[in-house]
This record gives structure tokens, C-alpha cells and sequence, in this order.
């Protein structure tokens, strides 16, 4: 356990720089005097460790200092190769880059990882485009991302939802990829929070000339959750009131989404004597829930609001014509 902690500070150093000992207490989950004990005892192994004194100081290995140990363990080696996602790295023009990096790995490693490591790649495979869809035509990914990387402002042109297209002169903060889809994470060049573009959008970029700082305080990861959550909270606008047929939970959460239902679920009363239960969903507009509620049939009653279950009989009606 110590062995693994002193590799893993000694990582740290080797990787970060200069780190306090009250960082490297953080980051190891130990407390600072243990810290203190684990620098000596690299100092006394031979690994020249020194301390730098005052508000600024911290600890840092000797200039040029590095260890070729990696430590991975054979599970910690075989995950690294569920990264290697070859269509996204294609789409980056890096699927070259990937596979001479996992050879590479490969050749590095003991015995054991590198068996472990080769039977992952042959056994997992990451597909990231969901059923009935495929993934969004970028051709534009690659300029954007090379602005990206090397903090350049970039000049494009966007086509909006209402298929308005639009310049915007951006500083690109990072990429995601979700669902099969890039987004970018960029802020308007003259000043303002981040926003999304849906690189599939983007019908022109082209280098906007100058550099940019990318702020400290942004986080990529973060500002997805928040953004993820916000989206979330603008695209369910109104709530429908419907009954559920017995055995319905699992089409109706493929259906509607299972966070939707879950909550919908938690939140309800006892089914009533025949196991229909009544249940309040959040959806985005009248016409999407009469779409979605139209794919349960007689499975789902609609209660409320009365527009959808207006435009619910509308449709039976029709249908009933069609069928007779």
C-alpha cells in the first residue's frame, strides 16, 4: 500500500511540478504528515526530492529528474485501451497518432499487462453513435480542433436550429463528444460566457489571426454538467398527466427516457384495482408528447392537459378511418 502511495507521489511530482504538501495530502488522501514521511523516504531511496520554503514553496524533483516506472497494474493497463475510440480519433485525423500510441504502450509494457491489455482490445468494443442514427458529417472537426489545441480564435459561419446562418469570430475552449456528435465549447471573441455550437453546423472556419488565454477557472467537465442539466431544464417546458398499463415501465423508459420515468414512478400513488397506475412526466411541447404517447397505443391513457388528450383522440380518429 505505501509502495503504491510513494509511486503514485512520486508520479504526481513528475507530472505537476511543484505541489505543497498540502496538495499532495489532497490529491493521496493521506494526511500532511504522512506526506511529510513519504518525501523522506523517497529522499532517503535515492530520488532527489527537495522543499522550497516560503508562501510559493512546495515540494519538486531536480530539474531533468524522470522515473520510467509507470506502475500500471494489469487492469489499469487493459482499460487504458478502452480509450482508443478509432472513430473519434479518425474524425481528430489522429487514428494514426492512436494506433502507433497503443503499440507503443504495448511494447512497454511487463508480461502480464500486455497479455491483459491485448485480450481487452480483442473482447471490448466502443461504438459511440446510438441505434437508428449515425454519426453527424464533420468535415470542419479537424480546423476546429487544431484551433482548439493551440488556443487560436476562430472565424466561422453556424447554421442555427431555424437554419439561419450566422458569423461568429469565437475563442474555442475545448470539444465533446456526445451521442456520436462534437460539440464545440467557445466563448464570442469580444467577451462573454461559453457557449455550445453543434460542429456538424459549422459550414466555414478559418483561423481568426490572433491567440487567446484560456481562462483558468474553466473547466470543461463542469461547464458540460451544468450545461447538460440546463438544456435539460429548458427542454421539458409543460407535464402530462397519463395512465400506464401494468408491464409498461420498460417501453415507456425506452420511450420517454429512463430518468423521466424513474422520477415519474417515484413520485406516484399505488396502482389503482386493475395495475393501471397515474403518473405526472415532464415533455418538451403538446405536439412531441402526442408523438411519443402515440407509440404506446391502448397501453397509455393521456388524463391531461386536455389539448393532448384533444389532439390523442384526433389521431385515434384518424387512424380509426384509415383501419376502419
Amino acid at each position: 500500500m505505501r509502495a503504491s502511495r510513494l509511486l503514485s507521489l512520486l508520479l504526481l511530482l513528475q507530472t505537476r511540478g511543484r505541489m505543497t504538501a498540502g496538495e499532495l495530502a489532497e490529491e493521496l488522501e493521506v494526511s500532511v504528515r504522512t506526506v511529510y514521511r513519504d518525501v523522506d523516504a523517497l529522499s532517503a531511496a535515492g530520488v532527489p526530492v527537495y522543499a522550497d520554503r516560503g508562501p510559493a514553496g512546495g515540494y519538486q524533483l531536480l530539474d531533468g529528474y524522470r522515473t520510467r516506472l509507470n506502475g500500471l497494474t494489469a487492469e489499469e493497463a487493459s482499460s487504458l485501451f478502452l480509450t482508443g475510440l478509432p472513430g473519434p480519433a479518425a474524425e481528430l485525423g489522429l487514428s494514426e497518432v492512436v494506433a502507433n500510441a497503443e503499440l507503443k504502450l504495448l511494447a512497454a509494457l511487463p508480461p502480464e499487462p500486455r497479455s491483459h491489455a491485448s485480450h481487452m482490445r480483442e473482447r471490448f468494443l466502443l461504438d459511440v453513435p446510438g441505434w437508428y442514427r449515425g454519426a453527424d458529417d464533420v468535415p470542419l472537426l479537424s480546423v476546429v480542433a487544431e484551433a482548439v489545441w493551440e488556443q487560436r480564435a476562430v472565424l466561422m459561419t453556424y447554421r442555427r436550429w431555424g437554419q439561419q446562418v450566422v458569423e461568429r469570430l469565437v475563442h474555442p475552449y475545448g470539444l465533446v463528444l456526445k451521442g456520436g456528435s462534437w460539440y464545440l465549447v467557445a466563448a464570442p471573441a469580444g467577451g462573454g460566457d461559453p457557449r455550445t455550437y453543434r460542429v456538424s453546423r459549422v459550414l466555414t472556419a478559418e483561423p481568426g489571426g490572433h491567440s487567446f488565454e484560456r481562462p483558468q477557472d474553466f473547466e470543461l467537465g463542469g461547464f458540460w454538467r451544468a450545461y447538460a442539466q440546463e438544456f435539460r431544464e429548458r427542454m421539458y417546458k409543460a407535464e402530462a398527466v397519463i395512465r400506464t398499463a401494468p408491464g409498461i415501465e420498460k417501453l415507456l423508459a425506452y420511450t420517454m427516457g429512463d430518468d423521466v420515468v424513474a422520477g415519474a414512478m417515484a413520485a406516484a400513488g399505488e396502482p389503482d384495482a386493475e395495475g393501471w397506475r397515474t403518473l405526472t412526466v415532464p415533455i418538451e411541447s403538446i405536439t412531441h408528447a402526442r408523438w411519443l404517447l402515440l407509440r404506446m397505443g391502448a397501453s397509455v391513457e393521456v388524463l391531461g392537459p386536455p389539448e393532448l388528450r384533444e389532439m390523442m383522440a384526433e389521431a385515434v380518429a384518424e387512424l380509426g378511418k384509415i383501419y376502419g
